[in-house]
């Protein structure tokens, strides 16, 4: 696999979401915890060994180190690393995933969402899926003219790019880097319709764009909302918005006219999930004319971080969640069958789905929304793909 430097996988040879949980093996029961790494203002409390190394490091405690003094260890800064990829839409084939192209304008995330199932593909590049993958971010510089050269191609037919499907792409870095905002003056010129899930305020950045694409029906925008609650949001996403400023970018959206959903993602049973039906109140009170759930995934090395961080945060209710976590996997923490791991599996999942249901229709936000318009595409440096009658 590529080492930091190196070339790395091209977009189109790896879909993240699907990838991600193939040969998703048994679990492993580590005999002895890693010493904790827990940073404030960081999500992950461990830096995994990468899955495709044969060379570990662990941590060995000299007898110097006193209980508790792990939180006092000082703060890391981010640092971001160039993408050479030569190639800018990943694609995708999994029956789970209502879109098959997207665009990720970075790979690791600096909100620190503990249990975010991207976390396992920061491994590809050689990185950890724990502290690397909030800390080490990877920019694409040149996204915007790759994209464009892909979408140039006389064989390319248009369909809705999903943007930051993999991670955020209004991450905090993106006010200064704006290349989101470079891919989006692209889909404008072009007349390409695109899809955003963020659960970031800085959308709002790009809201001139986004309201004069949606007067076209070019765009839809989803915010993700996990938790109602602020200190819990603190605690599993330090660094993104607190909940009410996505609530208010939504009805900012709204107001511009921005057909807006919401993403009640991830439910943690036990932990969130009781919040449901709130969510998505508070969702359509600002706005929203859709909604979508998925239940917690925790592929590959997802497990152990979500567990340490939980065992950690919430050692009283740590037990509960991953057993209950355990039923809607069919006894796992990870169940990567195709069709039912968004989802999941029995009892429990099932009412889950059931609250979901009977909430979204209740509130007039079930259904699918209308298809976005296609045929205003003008591919870079030729005709629109429909000549006018006049």
């Amino acid at each position: 696999m590529p080492r930091q430097g190196e070339e790395p996988l091209r977009e189109r040879d790896r879909d993240p979401l699907v990838a991600l949980d193939r040969a998703d093996g048994p679990e492993p029961e580590p005999e002895v915890r890693q010493r904790s790494l827990k940073r404030k203002g960081r999500g992950a409390t461990l830096n995994p060994p990468i899955r495709f190394e044969d060379r570990k490091v662990e941590a060995f405690d000299d007898g110097w180190t006193g209980p508790g003094e792990s939180e006092a260890l000082p703060p890391l800064e981010t640092a971001l690393i160039p993408d050479r990829s030569r190639s800018a839409i990943a694609w995708n084939e999994s029956p789970d995933i209502g879109f098959d192209r997207a665009v990720n304008p970075y790979r690791g995330c600096e909100h620190g969402c503990i249990y975010c199932y991207a976390r396992p593909s920061h491994a590809y590049l050689g990185l950890s899926p724990g502290l690397d993958f909030e800390t080490k971010i990877v920019f694409k510089p040149d996204l915007a003219r790759l994209l464009e050269r892909e979408i140039s191609r006389p064989g390319y037919q248009v369909k809705p790019i999903a943007l930051g499907s993999n991670t955020d792409a209004y991450q905090p870095v993106e006010r200064r880097l704006r290349i989101t905002r470079a891919v989006l003056e692209l889909f404008e010129r072009t007349g390409h319709p695109f899809t955003i899930v963020t659960k970031s305020a800085n959308v709002l950045g790009d809201l001139d764009i986004l309201t004069r694409m949606a007067a076209r029906n070019l765009t839809r925008v989803y915010i993700s909302v996990t938790t109602l609650d602020g200190a819990l949001a603190r605690r599993m996403e330090p660094r993104a918005a607190q909940p009410a400023r996505r609530l208010a970018a939504m009805g900012e959206l709204a107001r511009n006219g921005v057909p807006v959903g919401v993403m009640a993602a991830p439910m943690i049973p036990g932990l969130n999930d009781a919040e449901l039906e709130r969510i998505l109140e508070a969702a359509q009170q600002n706005g929203a004319r859709h909604a979508s759930f998925v239940l917690l995934r925790l592929p590959h090395e997802l497990k152990e971080l979500f567990e340490d961080w939980l065992v950690q945060q919430m050692p009283d209710r740590a037990r509960h969640v991953l057993a209950l976590v355990r039923e809607t996997r069919q006894g796992r923490l990870n169940d990567p069958s195709f069709h039912g791991r968004m989802r999941g599996s029995g009892p429990y999942a099932e009412l889950i789905a059931a609250r979901f249901s009977s909430a979204a229709k209740r509130l007039g936000l079930a259904g699918r929304p209308a298809p976005l318009d296609c045929g205003q595409f003008v591919r870079p440096g030729g005709a629109a793909r429909q000549l006018s009658l006049l």
